[in-house]
């Protein structure tokens, strides 16, 4: 009897499975597409329906020849590849090319467990079209924009520049950030705070801090230092009186398990990774690792969701767990249960451990360091969110100095609750730290110090890989498939730089966003894109068509092409301009960007080919090598090479820490792209 044969998208996935499935099983992967859009090419006829020119992707030729191979010995034919919309475009077209005379089956599980394999299995179900043409859809407006928009890139600013309908409303949030910051104005406020303690000095009541909130009954904003060291003047010589105590419980309610979006966002908080390095993780821990005897084991479920849904049965394992370990303190009287958001994935569960039961210590030494680190994380939110909230005692207190109210707020931790297990620090409030000592109304207070504070507001910070991440989901930019590409992809274009963790613009990216929103304002709009996202979801869902979608964004779009090509100023012969003078003509100098990078060149060029390279400041670290490092484009993103080279072939991914100086220049072969 022949084989059935099972065809998922990776050897480790495809290992795992094999081990489930047993010897009637013949399990392979295709390692991910084997049909796509051409590279070099749009390959959508726009003229018929938008049909797509599917090629057999060059490099996969041989898997899909083998897997053909494979395919003529078997009459059942199992498609299980991952249960999001790229999932179910690769099962249709492995479908169309091995499922000739053949039975076909889809099967899709969250998590790679004997129990939910062996129930795909069991029960199969067909391709669903609607994902397929939610995912063409996708992919087709994808390509009509970003092999629109490039070319004009290419002509007007640089070769390799490349644009997309995503990626560049991310590249615009960046640079706003960045506009933000620039045009913030700082203000001048001032606060006044009271450290106090009870005159009856006991040593385990420590000094509390209160701070100047009110004077009678109006707010006080202090906004320079005469109006505060007046406030100090009159309350020198001032009793400090408790004129209100109010006591309250607080209730912190644990934290839903991970999506996507949530899971990018606390790795990088609490383990500072990126997201691409926390998905690369995930998905080794998804689709199996050898545990000793045990075999290649799933640990997490599948790491592409939007949903804080979890099954039954992983909600049980979770009660026996907490109620065995902790007791029955700390699970609630009614399980916790999670609403996700709308539009989310209610067919997916959230990112789990497989088993509740395995505890990330049992298999630390089978995981390496950073896998076993973030394994722990997924572990501790996923039992965490079972378990009961923490309880707080919060007091708050109103003291009276001549007419002016101090509050004193502080809180106690009662009851930990889910904290026992999911610490939080980072949210940790000053209150929490503010320990009140028992006081009475009435109690006059000795003041240990009255201290007055200049602050200035702050601008808003940078976009870390999380706080960007949460921007994206916040604003329906992306889906959870492509938070992680998105910002892989904006940085391999040096359109943003990561530097200390967080993401700037590049003088580049702010060039091309602002020529991108000016010719595009609507492909650049926030609203737009986000629109698009919902009626993609639409399509997914059955409720839209994709190609009505893509028949009314595709006119006025490549409208805005044909003017974005006769009007769109020119970067790479205008280029920008700077305050040097060209030595040899005393021309001004602009900035230029080549497949190098940027460099200065001769405003009269080709009239004089004067140009030289903007380096770093940065002396190459390469004993005796004596010269200085710039900035360098490949196709793996930016780099920082000698200007010796080819003599010096020293390069790093970022510049020394501690060498930082001033960008200047050094000439160099001309070079005028």
């Amino acid at each position: 009897m022949s084989k059935k044969l099972v065809i998922v998208e990776s050897p480790a996935k495809a290992k795992t499975i094999n081990t489930i499935l047993g010897k009637d099983y013949l399990v392979t992967s295709s390692m991910g597409h084997i049909i796509d859009l051409p590279k070099n090419t749009m390959g959508v006829d726009v003229e018929n329906d938008f049909t797509p020119e599917y090629i057999v992707i060059p490099e996969r030729r041989k898997y899909l020849a083998k897997l053909k191979r494979e395919a003529r010995k078997v009459k059942e034919l199992y498609l299980a590849a991952d249960p999001d919309r790229e999932g179910e475009a690769i099962c249709k077209h492995l479908m169309d090319e091995l499922g000739k005379n053949k039975k076909v089956y889809r099967v899709s599980f969250d998590e790679i467990t004997e129990r939910a394999v062996k129930h795909a299995f069991q029960h199969p179900r067909d391709v669903d079209m609607n994902l397929v043409r939610a995912q063409q859809a996708r992919r087709i407006l994808d390509r009509i924009v970003g092999y629109s928009i490039s070319p004009i890139l290419w002509r007007k600013v640089t070769r390799g520049l490349s644009a997309g309908r995503v990626q560049s409303v991310a590249v615009r949030l960046v640079v706003d950030r960045e506009n933000e910051i620039r045009n913030f104005t700082p203000k001048e406020y001032w606060e006044i705070n009271a450290l106090l303690r009870k005159k009856e000095f006991i040593k385990k009541h420590q000094p509390f801090t209160a701070k100047l909130e009110k004077y009678k009954d109006e707010k006080i904003d202090l906004s320079n230092k005469t109006q505060t060291d007046d406030i100090l003047e009159k309350l020198k010589n001032t009793d400090f009186v408790v004129k209100d105590i109010r006591e309250s419980k607080k209730m912190r309610h644990a934290f839903a398990p991970f999506t996507t979006s949530t899971i990018q966002q606390e790795a990088f908080n609490k383990l500072r990774f990126p997201v691409n390095k926390t998905m690369e993780i995930a998905q080794a821990l998804y689709e199996g690792l050898e545990l000793g005897k045990e075999g290649m084991i799933g640990l997490i479920t599948y790491m592409r969701t939007d949903s804080v849904r979890i099954s039954a049965d992983a909600q049980k394992e979770a009660r026996n767990y907490i109620l065995n370990k902790y007791g029955s303190r700390y699970y609630p009287e009614m399980p916790n249960m999670y609403k996700s958001k709308k539009l989310a994935q209610e067919a997916h569960e959230a990112i789990r451990p497989t088993l509740p039961l395995r505890e990330p210590e049992s298999v630390r030494k089978y995981l390496k360091p950073d896998q076993i680190r973030l394994y722990e994380l997924i572990w501790n939110r996923f039992i965490s969110s079972q378990m009961r909230e923490a309880e707080y005692a919060v007091i708050n207190i109103q003291i009276k100095a001549r007419d002016y109210i101090f509050k004193a707020t502080g809180s106690n931790l009662v009851f930990d609750g889910f904290l026992v297990l999911y610490v939080d620090r980072e949210n940790e409030k000053d209150e929490e730290k503010n320990i009140i000592p028992p006081l009475k109304k009435e109690e006059v207070l000795e003041l240990i110090q009255i201290t007055p504070s200049q602050h200035f507001t702050k601008p808003p910070a940078h976009y870390s890989d999380a706080s960007l991440v949460r921007a994206l989901e916040e604003k329906g930019i992306g889906r959870p498939s492509t938070y992680a590409p998105i910002i892989y992809t904006i940085t391999l274009r040096n359109y943003v730089k990561r530097t200390g963790g967080y993401l700037y613009p590049t003088e580049l990216g702010e060039i091309v966003n602002e020529l991108l929103v000016k010719h595009f304002p609507k492909i650049l709009d926030i609203k737009f894109t986000a629109k698009m996202e919902d009626e993609l979801d639409g399509i997914e869902e059955g409720e839209s068509d994709w190609l009505t979608l893509l028949k009314s964004f595709y006119s006025p779009f490549m409208h805005a092409v044909k003017q974005a090509t006769e009007t769109m100023k020119s970067i790479k012969k205008e280029g920008v301009k700077t305050d040097e003078i060209c030595p040899q003509c005393g021309e001004g100098l602009i900035i230029k960007w080549g497949k190098r990078g940027k460099f200065l060149s001769c405003s009269s060029f080709p009239k004089c080919r004067f140009s030289k390279s903007i380096t770093s400041g940065v002396k190459c670290p390469k004993e005796g090598c004596g010269g200085e490092l710039i900035e360098r484009r490949s196709r793996r993103g930016s780099f920082y090479g000698c200007t010796n080279y080819p003599k010096c072939t020293y390069t790093t991914r970022s510049l020394p820490k501690d060498e930082n100086r001033e960008p200047s220049t050094e000439n160099r072969e001309p070079s005028n792209e």
